[in-house]
């Protein structure tokens, strides 16, 4: 039986803040992060996924090494009242770049692509494909946090990479037809956001209070997990991987053990789900919102 393993992308943002709702060690040392990386390569991984919002994330792994791995960065927030856009997008560009140690990325993603959407949106569209034309990244794409907006964002730049959250709970990019559409636009479909952020990984004694008035969620999701004998590790990823339209699953560690029992799931369907209310809220899925639960 294969492994999820070589579809694995290895998200960075743990190497450059504390993130995610179940991480308790804070950032991992540049030892681990060497450690990490090493092991990714022994497995089969292959794609980086980074970002100058994420913190110290793009340095760290420049000191470490980058240069056995495709390295995905994307566009810094622009401010508002930023007077020359196309030469914040390159300058953005060389300086991660220049982090990173590498001379050219294997992905541009827009972080926030709202941006095509406001009056300087050509520009932005222009700046990135200039990045791509001057060599300086292989693949321009965008980040999301949801499909409903694709259609607009497509019409305005063509993707050639879209990552998006999907997971058991969240299941909106194959519900909507999006995987379906990206995947017949030639587009990598690489989804982050397969445990929501460490929150589906949570036995029902630790999950934090805060989420408890979502209980018909929970006892839904424990009771299908004890009738099938998983884990909430391997039913996450078995779920995202099961679903062929994904080219990479994008998961953070924050040490090389981590990472280990991620790669060791196998590669197997499930043969049930669980029995999901109706009616779960939309800020549930979306972890942008949880600091006003």
């Amino acid at each position: 039986m294969t492994t999820v393993t070589p579809r694995l992308a290895l998200g960075t943002v743990q190497f450059g803040l504390a993130y995610g709702v179940s991480n308790t060690q804070g950032r991992p040392d540049e030892a681990e992060v060497a450690a990490i990386l090493t092991l990714a390569r022994g497995q089969g991984v292959d794609t980086l996924d980074t970002a100058p919002a994420y913190g110290e994330s793009e340095a760290v792994l420049g000191r470490v090494g980058t240069a056995m791995f495709r390295v995905i960065s994307k566009v810094p927030k622009l401010p508002a009242d930023l007077p020359d856009v196309r030469g914040f997008i390159l300058a953005g560009v060389r300086e991660s770049l220049a982090r990173l140690g590498l001379l050219r990325l294997q992905g541009l993603l827009l972080h926030d692509p709202e941006d095509l959407t406001s009056a300087r949106g050509p520009v932005i569209r222009d700046a990135v494909l200039e990045a791509q034309a001057l060599g300086l990244v292989e693949k321009v794409g965008l980040s999301i946090y949801a499909p409903d907006r694709l259609e607009a964002f497509t019409k305005l730049l063509t993707p050639q990479i879209v990552q998006a959250p999907f997971n058991i709970l969240d299941q909106r990019l194959v519900a909507s037809g999006w995987a379906d559409r990206l995947q017949a636009m030639g587009a990598e479909v690489h989804v982050r956001s397969a445990f929501l952020q460490g929150l589906l990984l949570f036995p029902p004694s630790a999950r934090p209070a805060k989420f408890a008035s979502y209980g018909a969620v929970w006892q839904a999701w424990d009771r299908w997990l004890a009738a099938t004998g998983l884990s909430p590790l391997e039913a996450c990823l078995r779920f995202v991987a099961m679903h062929r339209q994904v080219d990479r699953i994008v998961v953070g560690v924050n040490s090389a053990a981590e990472l280990a029992a991620i790669a060791a799931v196998a590669d197997a369907p499930l043969t049930s789900l669980p029995d999901w209310p109706n009616d779960v809220e939309p800020r549930l899925i979306d972890p942008s919102t949880w600091s006003s639960l």
